[in-house]
């Protein structure tokens, strides 16, 4: 297919600064629409941009995720490794040659239940027999297992594919025609909601509605308390993260980053993620001022304030929490920084008011498209799931 750039010369970024454009354009104007401005053009066309899931590709992020617990006193540095990583997510992976091979929907095979999933050769006698095993057995059978869940390291890459290959030889990576025949066809994202819902489940985290809003489930504190102490989970959450942004369901990003963010800074449930979710999972959303609201949000809550280094470049620093268009003093923003905000509406952005609508809406309770209410029960039973699924547009 060539190169996804077409004639644009892609120049490969070597700092951090050069991979993050957050804060480059922070203006009254992009804040106040719906979506912001898009992100970051190296976008394919054959996938139409209202989709906002362009392209996307799997590097293992190694020990850098792995060092949430042993922050120091001194100052941290952004890793350049995952900067350069979700630069390239977002850009759709520039000067990327999608493989030569004929392709084979292998991934869209896997979710009409056509194909198992393949385990690599380590793990295909012990845990999943020598035939594999589909998705109908993973979404009916899985789910609530969470020994088998946290155990087996396979399905991740089956159930949440993405544009590169990862460590299982037989996962075959998406391509861009592959993207785009999933997104149409119902039945691969009905099942790919379900497996989504399994894997929150399995975190501690349930889905609300067709927006993609999240809550505690009921099963919180148990499985909170695993997720603190299982980082290997946070890679997991990224590849995750990056698979919703590929097949069509960007918008369900910004629910769970902010629900991870508050737990992880405010609730202090998950204090040993807020590296990561802040390093990582901000910034696989492709909307610049999506991930201004949510950095905003961190830096009001992040402890100690003088090491939260995701902020603005110094020649471009603005309060944590105020009016946007407003430049004060170095004193009134260091104060500021800290959470000691003017108003709690007053020039906020959209996404801003949106993230503190979302900390108002009761837990377990959805509108439908109808205006009724619907209140989501605790519903491990596959029946139950199925009847909500079915209710989201896809």
């Amino acid at each position: 297919m060539g190169n996804l750039t077409g004639s644009w010369r892609y120049k490969e970024p070597s700092t951090v600064e050069e991979c993050d454009s957050t804060w480059e354009t922070d203006s009254e104007s992009d804040e106040h629409q719906p979506g912001g401005e898009e992100e970051d053009s190296g976008i394919s066309e054959s996938v139409s941009p209202a989709d906002a899931v362009r392209g996307a590709a799997q590097l293992d992020h190694g020990p850098p995720q792995f060092g949430d617990i042993m922050e120091s006193s001194t100052r941290m540095k952004r890793s350049f490794y995952a900067a350069k990583d979700l630069y390239k997510y977002r850009h759709s992976y520039p000067n990327y040659k999608e493989p030569r091979q004929p392709n084979e929907y292998r991934n869209l095979r896997f979710y009409l239940n056509k194909i198992p999933l393949v385990p690599d050769e380590e793990r295909k006698s012990s845990r999943f027999g020598t035939n594999g095993i589909y998705i109908e057995e993973i979404l009916t059978k899985w789910r609530g297992d969470y020994e088998k869940l946290e155990h087996n390291h396979t399905y991740i890459q089956w159930l949440f594919p993405l544009r590169e290959q990862g460590l299982n030889f037989y996962a075959q990576e998406l391509t861009q025609d592959e993207i785009k025949e999933f997104q149409s066809t119902r039945e691969a994202k009905r099942r790919f909601l379900l497996a989504y819902t399994i894997m929150l489940d399995f975190f501690g985290i349930k889905l609300l509605d067709k927006n993609g809003n999240v809550a505690r489930a009921p099963n919180w504190q148990d499985r909170f308390q695993h997720l603190n102490e299982s980082q290997h989970n946070y890679l997991r959450i990224t590849r995750i993260l990056k698979s919703l942004g590929e097949l069509g369901f960007e918008s369900f990003k910004l629910p769970l980053v902010r629900l991870l963010l508050e737990e992880a800074l405010v609730e202090g449930t998950l204090p040993n993620m807020r590296h990561s979710a802040l390093e990582y999972f901000v910034y696989t959303l492709r909307h610049h001022a999506q991930r201004r609201a949510l950095l905003r949000f961190a830096q009001r809550h992040y402890h100690p304030p003088e090491n939260f280094i995701w902020g603005p470049p110094r020649k471009k620093r603005i309060p944590a929490s105020g009016s946007i268009g407003t430049r004060v003093g170095k004193n009134e923003a260091v104060e500021r920084s800290a959470g000691k905000a003017k108003s709690p509406r007053e020039g906020r952005n959209h996404f801003e008011r949106e993230m503190e609508d979302m900390d108002k809406r009761k837990n377990g309770e959805w509108k439908t498209a109808k205006g009724s209410k619907v209140v989501l029960q605790d519903c491990r039973g596959r029946v139950d799931l199925e009847e909500y699924i079915e209710t989201i547009p896809l």
